[in-house]
């Protein structure tokens, strides 16, 4: 892909040995991987599944397109993290008070929600395999524990690699899925033109597609995982594009692997599977039915797989953003990425405050109904959250707090506007979808 800032050069910092351009190189990828892995859940796959058994292979491009808008939108993450030496929160705090206030709030009831969906969907495979020895709520818990002890000791280089052996597993479940049901290429081809489907609020629905899958905010985690691996200087940003670029191209394999599997096993039999993370319950029935036991085992450890992946990656990469925002607030003059790579966050104290918000509180929520206004709170927090990053990043990467040849070209801001806008329209219509009359 081409550079999206529009720039021909890749120069560190004039006269600083640490900044010499580093050559973009596989054996340096690791945060790519892991934002991949933690964007992709469990909810992602189930919607890419549900469209491809409604409209079989017409919006393969809209899916498509939804990873283009998410490389644009780590890479600006990745690049302001590298190019101004600082952490997306002294960005955000230069832009004024109201950052500040809209994440804490986000923070706080996000992290609450999140958390209990967390682990009531790494813990439905499991329930699914082991059936006969607990019940789902205390393999939840038992999921949100792990993912405490696993984050709380460990730093960054050993979370990526396990994250990449999780990876693996999401990638050869979901591959061999998409070869054993026997996709019809020519018609897969064919959804490559952008056709929208023939029904009731399409438009609306395929904006949904592209907005949803691996859209969360672990794309603003992925600057505190370049840091956390050691890049902290424009001499990495090749091998943080190329890093980018990887990423999304995993995830679009998932995205497109999971659309074959909703059209030719879902769509051709016109069999329905509900929303949300049971849908995936559902669909290893089915291939169980279809393919065998071992095939239907098979996908429920990929399903894991894929939840877990989210639940680790936010355990650390939503912690890590937390320590620093309150290390901000406390009265550090910056928050800069070299505090990153030394690892320091990840032992603070707001990094594992935040990991236990995130574990203990929302049990609470495994045992009984989620509340009704929490949860449309979360909901309009959650639809937020996007367009407040992308309209944000085209602010900062255009002004003067970036240095001049690391702002925006036109590819850039094109790729950030149109991201802009997606994730306000999806945000308007969740805003608006809410049952606001029962909420008060």
């Amino acid at each position: 892909m081409a550079d999206i800032t529009g720039n021909t050069r890749d120069t560190g910092a004039a006269g600083t040995a640490d900044s010499a351009p580093r050559k973009s190189s596989w054996r340096y990828i690791g945060p790519g991987i892991v934002v991949a892995a933690t964007g992709v859940g469990a909810g992602d796959l189930v919607a890419t599944l549900i469209a491809g058994s409604n409209f079989g292979y017409t919006l393969l491009w809209a899916a498509i397109i939804g990873c283009l808008v998410k490389i644009s939108l780590a890479e600006a993450c990745g690049r302001w993290h590298l190019s101004t030496g600082t952490t997306l929160f002294e960005g955000w705090a230069s832009l004024g008070r109201w950052t500040t206030w809209f994440f804490a709030i986000y923070a706080v009831i996000w992290g609450f929600v999140y958390g209990a969906a967390a682990m009531s969907s790494s813990a439905l495979p499991l329930q699914a395999l082991f059936p006969d020895v607990m019940g789902l709520e205390w393999w939840g818990i038992a999921c949100g524990l792990v993912g405490l002890v696993f984050v709380w000791f460990n730093k960054y280089n050993v979370f990526e690699k396990v994250m990449t052996v999780l990876v693996g597993v999401m990638f050869v479940v979901t591959v061999y899925l998409a070869v054993r049901v026997t996709p019809n290429l020519g018609d897969a081809f064919a959804g490559l033109l952008p056709v929208l489907p023939d029904e009731k609020d399409s438009v609306l629905n395929t904006l949904g597609l592209i907005g949803g899958v691996g859209g969360t905010i672990t794309l603003a985690a992925y600057g505190y995982w370049v840091n956390a691996k050691g890049w902290t200087n424009t001499g990495w940003m090749k091998v943080m594009r190329l890093d980018n670029r990887v990423a999304y191209a995993t995830t679009g394999i998932f995205v497109i692997a999971m659309l074959f599997v909703g059209a030719e096993l879902l769509h051709s039999a016109n069999i329905a599977i509900a929303s949300g993370d049971k849908g995936l319950i559902q669909l290893g029935d089915v291939l169980e039915a279809e393919y065998g036991t071992a095939t239907g085992k098979l996908f429920l450890i990929g399903f894991f797989a894929t939840s877990f992946t989210s639940l680790i990656g936010v355990w650390h990469g939503v912690s890590l953003m937390f320590a620093d925002f309150l290390a901000r607030l406390r009265g550090e003059r910056e928050a800069r990425g070299d505090e990153l790579a030394s690892g320091r966050r990840e032992r603070s104290w707001a990094f594992r405050a935040y990991l236990l918000w995130l574990t203990f509180p929302p049990i609470v929520l495994l045992f009984q109904d989620e509340p009704f206004r929490l949860i449309i709170i979360y909901g309009v927090l959650g639809a937020a959250f996007m367009p407040f990053l992308a309209l944000t990043l085209m602010w900062l990467l255009n002004s003067s707090r970036t240095p001049r040849e690391w702002r925006n070209g036109w590819l850039s801001n094109g790729m950030l506007t149109v991201a802009g806008l997606l994730f306000l329209v999806l945000c308007v219509k969740q805003v608006w979808d809410q049952p606001w009359a029962e909420f008060f």
